[in-house]
Parts: structure tokens; C-alpha cells; sequence
């Protein structure tokens, strides 16, 4: 098979998992409004996002064509990191974003991996070994690793909400004119809501370094939950879900606008 094939294929590979990607902050989103307004179950992280996709009807379906669509996301995250398709460069920064999306690649892929777990799961559940995880996030060296992941989710979160605050997408998108009024902003906000969640959790991944307690370890849902319950929760807990189900459809709109150089 010739190269230009080859370069087809991977970009509608990645295109499919920016669209994966979109459907999981959707779900996580559209949740979290329903529960800031009064309706509905309760906020969820991505993988409570996977498994309310599983419950749906073709649910298992759906999970499969998740699955390629993460695996996408993945390949093409690490194109990203290794050949610089973007052309951060190797300065400090650079590097720093590459490291980013290199890590974005690695949480992505263990997510694809929970997904199939699902698969066989009953009931959709898979369980994990707490007590392990436990153990090694109580050691030093577990502590120091905790520590440095919380603090690059918050250095990613910073950058979030800076690349939405500049709107840096979109040097690398092509949206068309007729768009971009709503577009611009609508991305602006995704990005920035997105941000700040990860600011809080990776607030929450050192503290838990600092405890030594892999069950202090909180996500997404319990960032959204944290807001909940502070004053004026409903409102702030309304206003980020807005932004990460904005945050969805900014992901829908790179799967169909992102310029991927291959």
C-alpha cells in the first residue's frame, strides 16, 4: 500500500478520535448540567461517561467503535509527541507540550484499555486493584511520581485555559468563515472550563501524594462534586458543565476542522 494511502487512513484514524473524544466530555458534560439543574444522577468522570455509554441501547457497539476511535486518538497523539507535527520545537516549552501530549497518548491508552475491560465486564463494572495501588502510592517513590503527575495535570490546565484565553487552536484549524462567531468563543470556553478542572485535579493528585493515600485520589467526578458543594455550587457546578460539554463540541470540530500533518 502506497504512502498517500497509508497518510489517508491515518488521518481519518485521528479525526475519528478527536470524535471520541467529544462524545466522552458530551456525556460528562450534559450530566453534570442535568445534576447542576436538578435532574438526572449525578456528575461522572470519563469512565462513568463509558460505562452510561454501555448501558445505552447497541451500548457495546458503541464501545468497539470507541475503542478505534481512542486507539486513533493514541496513534495520533504520539505522532504528535515523536515527529513534532506541529512544530513546537525542542525548547524548554517545546519539549514541555510535546511531554504533554505524549502523556495525553499514555492516559488515553489506558482508557481504550478500560474500555475493553468493559466489554467482558457483567453489568458493564471492572474493578481494579486498590490494594496495590494502595501500596506503591504509599512509598516514597510512589509519592514523588504522584506528585510530579499532579503537578503536570496542573501545568496542563494552565495551558488549557491560556489556549483558550489566546484562542491558540486556531493556528491549527480551519474553520470556515461562517462559523467562526460561534465557534471562537464556544472553543474559547471549552478550553478554559477544561482547564480549570484540571487545576483542580491536579491540586487533588498532590495532595494525595502528600497523604500517601491512593483512596484520597479524586478525578474529574469529584472535581465537578467539589464544585457542587462549595457556595453557589449549582451555579459554578452549571457554568464548568456547560464549558466541558462546550469542550465536547470543540472536539467534534477539530475531528472535522484540525489541520493533521501526518
Amino acid at each position: 500500500m502506497n504512502k498517500p494511502a497509508n497518510e489517508h487512513k491515518m488521518k481519518w484514524f485521528a479525526r475519528l478520535g478527536y470524535g471520541a473524544r467529544g462524545l466522552i466530555y458530551v456525556i460528562i458534560g450534559g450530566l453534570a448540567v442535568m445534576s447542576a439543574i436538578g435532574v438526572g444522577g449525578g456528575t461522572v468522570d470519563s469512565r462513568g461517561a463509558i460505562q452510561k455509554l454501555m448501558q445505552q441501547p447497541l451500548g457495546q457497539t458503541m464501545l468497539v467503535v470507541l475503542i478505534v476511535g481512542l486507539l486513533g486518538y493514541v496513534s495520533w497523539r504520539l505522532i504528535q509527541a515523536t515527529k513534532d507535527t506541529d512544530q513546537h520545537g525542542t525548547s524548554v516549552k517545546g519539549l514541555a507540550v510535546r511531554g504533554g501530549l505524549l502523556v495525553s497518548a499514555i492516559t488515553h491508552a489506558l482508557l481504550a484499555f478500560y474500555t475493553t475491560t468493559l466489554l467482558g465486564a457483567p453489568g458493564g463494572t471492572s474493578n481494579s486493584g486498590s490494594d496495590s495501588a494502595q501500596g506503591f502510592i504509599s512509598s516514597t517513590p510512589g509519592q514523588i511520581v504522584l506528585a510530579l503527575v499532579g503537578l503536570a495535570v496542573s501545568g496542563a490546565g494552565a495551558a488549557h485555559i491560556v489556549k483558550g484565553y489566546k484562542a491558540g487552536f486556531e493556528k491549527y484549524m480551519d474553520i470556515p468563515p461562517r462559523q467562526r462567531s460561534w465557534a471562537r468563543p464556544l472553543c474559547q470556553f471549552g478550553l478554559i472550563a477544561r482547564g480549570i478542572v484540571w487545576l483542580m485535579i491536579g491540586w487533588f493528585l498532590i495532595q494525595s501524594a502528600l497523604k500517601a493515600r491512593a483512596g484520597d485520589i479524586a478525578g474529574m467526578g469529584e472535581a465537578l462534586n467539589t464544585l457542587a458543594s462549595s457556595p453557589y455550587g449549582d451555579w459554578l457546578l452549571g457554568i464548568i458543565a456547560l464549558g466541558l460539554l462546550a469542550f465536547g463540541i470543540y472536539s467534534f470540530l477539530e475531528a472535522a476542522y484540525r489541520r493533521i500533518n501526518t
